[in-house]
């Protein structure tokens, strides 16, 4: 059998190493043991900041509207539970964003939540157009239903015509 020589294919093999280690501090982009090795650590690293960063960047909006918050007299904590026993959902990200550029619109938003909390019914109307508005008006205080009350209208609803939802298409792609 010919012997083989695997020079050719090892030298790129290292270029390719060396290559994605450009740039790191000292011998790891010079050397290939200590750029493979750095570059291992590296893709660690990244594997579990890209997970980490969802978090941070969540534990951010919370500050934000808590202090947004705070200055309308109210707790986080309060604020969330007010907004979900009025049954608003609005992701934080965006609550994060609306108490830092409209107050005004944040300001109603906390007034929804306050309701809430007391157990006014509350209708909420948002329009997304160059900014949100949220229009709060109060209704009649929220009767709590007897179970006979709840069972009617859920047959109520099943009775309603139900929307078909639309198909999903998928799209077969090949790898490159």
């Amino acid at each position: 059998m010919t012997r083989v020589k695997t020079g050719v294919t090892t030298k790129a093999r290292h270029k390719k190493v060396l290559k994605a280690a450009k740039g790191y501090f000292g011998s790891k982009h010079r050397l290939y043991k200590t750029a493979k090795e750095q570059l291992m650590h590296s893709g660690q690293y990244a594997f579990r900041d890209r997970r980490q960063k969802k978090r941070e960047f969540r534990s951010m909006w919370i500050v934000r509207i808590n202090a947004g918050c705070r200055e309308e007299g109210i707790s986080y904590s309060r604020f969330i539970e007010g907004l979900t026993k009025a049954g608003v959902e609005v992701n934080r990200k965006m609550l994060s964003e609306i108490a830092i550029n409209n107050p005004a619109e944040f300001k109603a938003i906390v007034k929804v939540a306050k309701d809430g909390l007391e157990g006014k019914a509350t209708r909420v109307e948002a329009k997304i157009e160059k900014g949100v508005e949220v229009i709060a008006s109060d209704k009649a205080p929220a009767k709590k239903a007897t179970k006979e009350e709840k069972v009617v209208e859920a047959a109520e609803e099943k009775t309603v015509e139900k929307k078909e939802a639309p198909k999903k298409v998928v799209k077969k792609t090949t790898k490159k």
